[in-house]
């Protein structure tokens, strides 16, 4: 029985082969073409028991690749694997030896991959989560500047519901105003884009019974109740409460555009 264990980087990836006793098969640096790398792997696809693939940014094309092409796939939690520290030497080549040795241990710690369809859904709640978050920093940016020339606070609705008339009313210096309309501009346009992903998650996830249990906790609704869902994918993948922990979002969910 042969394992492959396969270090992914962002423009080439290298390829280890290793037998049951640990032996290098066949090693080997290639650019980041699924051809190329399927042409390699072929040779050895039936004695082949599984390909590694860590879970880095970049692994959607790579493992859809694989599978499509009739290989077993597993993705490693790359921050699991710090456990096994011990066991890892430096170099590509020897990091890529070292998750087929995992998976042939069967101590490999492994990721979901979720369907390639459902993969969309989900990106586009963490898009959704990234916008809230830049627009939160634009909201705080302003709260600061109020601080620093008014020596008054400004809550975030009253910060989304700024006009440039607005601003110049507040008898602030020129350069001071035009900062904080710098900032009004993007949060308008950022709470445009977060409203319209916000409607293409709720066009895109339909109404499930799990809804009801995670809306029952004081705080979330109906967005943050669908991005709970998406980032959990399969409940049953889990097979105890401490088993593992959903992959992490970008920073802490909010119920609301302003992260507020």
């Amino acid at each position: 029985m042969m394992y492959s264990g396969i270090d992914l980087h962002s423009n080439n990836s290298v390829i280890a082969i290793i037998d049951d006793a640990d032996r290098v098969e066949a090693q080997k640096r290639l650019p980041n073409d699924v051809t190329k790398i399927i042409g390699f792997l072929v040779r050895w696809q039936e004695q082949l028991a599984g390909i590694v693939v860590e879970s880095t940014y970049n692994w959607y094309w790579l493992v859809d690749g694989l599978q499509d092409a009739g290989f077993h796939v597993h993705l490693a939690n790359t921050a699991a694997i710090k456990q096994y520290e011990g066991l890892k030497h430096s170099g590509d080549e020897t990091d890529a030896q070292h998750l087929a040795h995992l998976l042939r241990l069967s101590i490999l710690p492994t990721g979901t991959i979720l369907p390639r369809e459902q993969r969309a859904t989900r990106d586009l709640a963490r898009k959704r989560m990234q916008l809230v978050q830049s627009c939160t920093a634009h909201v705080l940016a302003v709260e600061n500047i109020m601080a620093q020339q008014l020596g008054g606070r400004m809550t975030s609705n009253q910060i989304k519901r700024l006009t440039d008339d607005a601003v110049d009313n507040l008898s602030l210096a020129a350069d001071v105003g035009l900062a904080i309309k710098a900032n009004v501009a993007v949060i308008a346009t950022l709470q445009s884009q977060i409203e319209l992903l916000e409607k293409r998650l709720q066009e895109r996830v339909k109404p499930r019974p799990q809804y009801g249990l995670l809306t029952s906790v004081p705080g979330i609704g109906q967005t943050l109740a669908t991005v709970i869902l998406l980032e959990t994918g399969p409940i049953d993948r889990f097979a105890a409460a401490e088993q593992n922990r959903p992959p992490c979002v970008l920073g802490p969910w909010s119920e609301t555009p302003s992260g507020s």
